[in-house]
């Protein structure tokens, strides 16, 4: 079985290549915030921190977490939007050797819950109302009776719960902080729903975490001058590492968006002069349909990573003709990698548009046929990676891990793909049957398991179909169990009110079938579906 120490039996390599270091996040902090503790860091359309004040709130809040028994090793769950505070509690765990665990806004309380208990964590950051859902309802509904803690960032705080204003306001005995962590101690969870039915919790030091944004900043030439635009969410992988490490690591400034709103957007590139940016492609094709050049100051502008989804080649065109300047990055990743491989902006628009970017240094991507041997050069199979960025293990599930890394390091993406002459990528489709909406996976089995639970569902499969906003929507093709129908509404309302998922998980279009498309041996056939209702 593989085990945690394949990954790091391999440090003194990674070491000796310089792909991984002894430098960690609060380490990093303490240099840039000793260099020009004034110069701006963080702002966020409410407040501004500069690295001095952000260092100062980062560790007031480490040592209060130590003070009510938070210790190295330990797990937080940390469920916020784009705000500051959440790199400051970000820097906090970091600083105490605590595991951290980014939580997408628009998890409730089933996929919440479940990464609580999974994870053991400790104690769950979260937030008052956001977008007319109140989040610290929801923690304190998951922590029972329970010894959870429970911080609340901007919002009410009820009973058991404390506000996070006040812990970092000081106050806390920095004596308790322990010494600093090792770059190779545990540090992340990112939990991402895939072919399970449940999230799986993928787990990195600082060094496997860091690796994919320390060569982002090499490959995009970030710099203390660059300001780092965000409206992806930081609690995300695309968000995490482009939006929250490597603007860290290159000492650059962040703006960070909570709504996206295209326009919003543009004002505030121009207000706070913007460089760069990462988000999922709809985004660009929004900002662009938006975007007036005589309102709109985007000059300063000059990268925008996108992953996830194909980008046209028009569309890559389009954002650089209209944004002068500025050049449209493709790249491809996971929670279980951060990123494999990335386009650069010197690369041609066909190699965007026809790539999804080529392995960056230290990174091994290999395609497998059906017959398990390496595929020939532009045929399809099984993409697999090795390098510094891959995941430890999934927490707590040794049969996955076991599962998807083999003995000699490869990691089974699940993904379909094929290489070109150049040893470019281009993922062509997913053996993981997962679909991808604006960025976000959702576990088709996760949904039709959820649903196989109403009286009027007899039997249920949930497919991808295409769309040109968010890429694809999900449709539930539903074999009714009686003579009534589900209507939209009613489905979408049992899946996020009794079923308690997220609202971007539920199906937005319903089929019905009287007869299944099945192979042989009974497996409902997906594609047949998706063509049919395409």
């Amino acid at each position: 079985m593989t085990t945690v120490s394949d990954q790091l039996a391999r440090s003194d390599e990674y070491r000796a290549a310089g792909y991984w270091d002894d430098d960690t996040l609060p380490a990093i902090v303490d240099r840039w915030a000793d260099d020009a503790p004034s110069r701006p860091y963080l702002s966020d359309g409410v407040g501004t921190l500069t690295w001095g004040a952000f260092r100062e709130q980062a560790w007031n809040l480490a040592a209060a977490l130590a003070e009510r028994g938070v210790a190295p090793g330990d797990r937080v769950a940390v469920q916020l939007p784009n705000w500051n505070e959440y790199f400051v509690v970000y820097a906090a765990c970091a600083r105490l050797g605590v595991v951290m665990i980014p939580v997408v806004t628009v998890y409730r309380a089933g996929e919440v819950g479940f990464i609580v208990e999974n994870s053991g964590a400790v104690a769950l950051v979260t937030c008052g109302e956001f977008r007319r859902f109140d989040h610290g309802a929801m923690a304190a509904e998951i922590a029972g009776d329970g010894p959870l803690l429970r911080i609340v960032v901007r919002g009410e705080v009820g009973d058991g719960a404390l506000a996070l204003g006040d812990l970092v306001a000081g106050g806390s005995d920095r004596s308790l902080l322990p010494p600093m962590p090792s770059a190779d101690d545990p540090h992340l969870i990112l939990y991402s729903s895939g072919t399970e039915s449940r999230p799986k919790g993928c787990l990195h030091t600082w060094n496997t975490s860091s690796f994919l944004p320390k060569q982002a900043v090499a490959a995009l030439g970030m710099t203390r001058d660059d300001v780092m635009f965000m409206p992806s969410p930081v609690t995300h992988a695309l968000g995490l590492t482009l939006g929250v490490m490597a603007p860290t690591l290159a000492g650059a400034a962040v703006h960070l968006l909570d709504v996206f709103d295209p326009r919003t957007a543009l004002e505030r590139i121009a207000e706070h002069g913007c460089t760069g940016t990462a988000s999922p492609a709809p985004f660009i094709r929004m900002m662009l349909d938006a975007f007036d050049p005589v309102a709109h100051d985007v000059s300063r502008l000059r990268f925008w990573l996108t992953a996830g989804a194909p980008i046209a080649a028009a569309l890559v065109e389009d954002a650089a003709s209209r944004f002068s300047g500025c050049r449209v990055v493709s790249a491809y990743g996971s929670s279980e990698v951060m990123m494999a491989t990335v386009c650069r902006p010197e690369d041609p628009v066909d190699r965007v548009a026809s790539s999804d970017g080529g392995p960056v240094p230290g990174v091994e991507i290999r395609i497998v046929g059906d017959d398990g041997e390496t595929a020939p050069t532009g045929a399809d199979g099984e993409i697999r990676y090795r390098g510094p960025g891959r995941l430890l293990e999934y927490w707590n599930r040794p049969d996955l891990t076991a599962t998807a890394i083999d003995d000699e390091g490869w990691w089974r993406t699940g993904d379909l793909g094929r290489l070109d002459d150049r040893g470019y990528l281009r993922v062509t489709g997913r053996i993981k049957d997962i679909i991808i909406r604006g960025g976000f996976n959702i576990s088709a089995r996760e949904v039709e398991e959820a649903l196989l639970a109403h009286p009027a569902v007899a039997n249920v499969a949930v497919i991808g179909l295409p769309d040109p906003i968010v890429g694809e929507r999900a449709c539930a093709v539903i074999e009714p169990s009686g003579t009534d129908v589900l209507t939209v509404d009613e489905l979408r309302a049992y899946l996020t009110g009794e079923r308690k998922l997220a609202v971007w998980k539920a199906p937005e279009r319903i089929e019905t079938v009287t007869e299944w498309p099945v192979t042989a041996t009974g497996k409902v056939q997906k594609f047949v579906l998706r063509k049919r209702f395409s």
